[in-house]
């Protein structure tokens, strides 16, 4: 028979035991932030119907989606986790409470081409707040203190949250009647940082028709800097010129006003009036954070504030605010750079129980035991010898090792192996799963990301 060869396909993140530990603890630590903060779970079909996941997309989105018939159904692989919850929300809206909060961590598909930190497969971590008709501005300033929370949580705090809001952009350039070219200042606009102000301006002039007049007005606008105090004063002296930018500035000060109250400092916290994220989508606060010591990064957790999220689907007026974390980009970066926190344990067990006699049930009850105490124990029988036994709890990187010879099971004991420091001490069967409980809870100890 022939032989296929193994492989993994480009662009798909397959990972080694101790790699997925680590990914594991990263998931875990996000999911109970988001339960912390009222959000529920949800999951939703990784396989949707076309027509669905396809309503309110076109162009890049028509042409990397995955998709393939299945019989006479015309078949699409999710490739974000908002649209799901956009026909969920709309199919399910008589039997959920609003405002409806929930997070959803899971795999999306889509056939870009791949590229280092880019996948075709990859996790999003995205948490959305929907209102029925109507949804307060409290909601869009709770929103920086989950992110906060996530990523203080993880070990990170060279971070920083980017926020602004679209109203103010949006009244801005109808201030200075640019408002059908604000989508193509916008995009110019983000390219700040990249190529300079002295090219964005030329861009603007020479590609836009933008007046060098307005062009240097809108340079002058997008610099305002210092404390979020000061940019707000700055932002104070547009007001009254246009309703949608003071309905701006109003919300955006509402978000800096309990930002205090919700716990997040204000130097882990900026106004930045660059942002601007999804043209045709957000329509209020706007959110962007990135790591401090890697701007090479771009943004590591986005999203904002929305009108109306199931449009395409129901009648309902659903607005909302969420956010997404592209968790395995996530993950490759802080690999590729070498903040995982490699001191923490991988191994899939707390120990490892070594039967050293014919009778295998002391062994097996001990492991039962193990488990019952919230011990994660594995029993190892292979007929083995010693050595190749040893080899493999070194191999694995399980803390313990659990030997249960003739000698100890007449006395009572266990004899328990630290493979770390190479001590080995008898323990009373009765005591043993607790004696490992408080020594694997405090080698467990610790953030998941280290930063250097």
């Amino acid at each position: 028979m022939q032989k296929v060869k193994a492989r993994t396909l480009s662009g798909f993140m397959e990972l080694l035991p101790r790699q997925q530990q680590q990914f594991e603890r990263v998931k875990s630590i996000l999911a109970d932030t988001y339960r912390r903060y009222g959000f529920t779970p949800l999951d939703t079909p990784v396989i949707e119907s076309s027509e669905v996941l396809l309503a309110k997309a076109g162009g890049e989105t028509e042409k990397q989606i995955y998709r393939f018939t299945k019989g006479d159904s015309d078949l699409a692989l999710r490739f974000d986790l908002t649209v799901p919850l956009a026909k969920y929300v709309a199919l399910h809206y008589n039997e959920l409470s609003f405002p409806f909060r929930r997070y959803q961590i899971g795999k999306v598909y889509r056939g870009e081409r791949a590229q280092r930190g880019r996948f075709r497969e990859f996790y999003q971590a995205d948490i959305d707040i929907i209102g029925d008709g109507r949804l307060d501005i409290i909601n869009e300033a709770e929103i920086p203190a989950v992110i906060y929370r996530t990523f203080t949580g993880l070990g990170l705090e060279r971070f920083r949250i980017r926020v602004n809001n679209r109203k103010i952009l949006n009244g801005f350039y109808a201030m200075l009647g640019l408002t059908e070219q604000s989508g193509d200042i916008m995009r110019t606009v983000d390219k700040l940082d990249k190529i300079g102000p002295e090219k964005v301006k030329a861009i603007l002039v020479d590609d836009f028709a933008v007046s060098p007049a307005n062009a240097d007005e809108i340079l002058a606008f997008i610099g305002i800097r210092g404390g979020n105090g000061e940019v707000l004063a700055a932002l104070e002296g547009y007001r009254g010129r246009n309703g949608t930018f003071d309905q701006g500035l109003d919300e955006l000060g509402t978000v800096v006003k309990y930002l205090g109250a919700f716990g997040v400092p204000e130097d882990h916290f900026a106004v930045d009036l660059t942002i601007a994220r999804g043209l045709d989508y957000y329509t209020g606060t706007v959110y962007e954070t990135v790591l401090l010591d890697h701007p090479e990064v771009g943004s590591v957790c986005s999203g904002g504030r929305y009108d109306n999220l199931a449009e395409y689907y129901t009648d309902k007026q659903l607005p909302g605010v969420g956010i997404s974390i592209g968790l395995t980009r996530l993950f490759y970066v802080l690999q590729e750079q070498g903040m995982l926190n490699e001191d923490l344990p991988t191994a899939p067990a707390d120990v490892l129980v070594l039967p050293m006699t014919d009778d295998l049930a002391p062994a097996i009850s001990f492991a039962t035991a193990c488990r019952d105490a919230g011990v994660r124990a594995q029993l190892y029988t292979e007929p083995k010898k010693f050595k190749a036994k040893m080899n493999y709890a070194d191999k694995t990187g399980v803390p313990f090792v659990a030997f249960l010879g003739e000698d100890e099971v007449q006395n009572g004991v266990v004899s328990l192996k630290d493979m770390a420091s190479g001590q080995q001490e008898k323990v009373a069967l009765a005591a043993a799963p607790g004696w490992l409980l408080e020594r694997s809870a405090a080698r467990n100890q610790g953030a998941p990301i280290r930063e250097k």
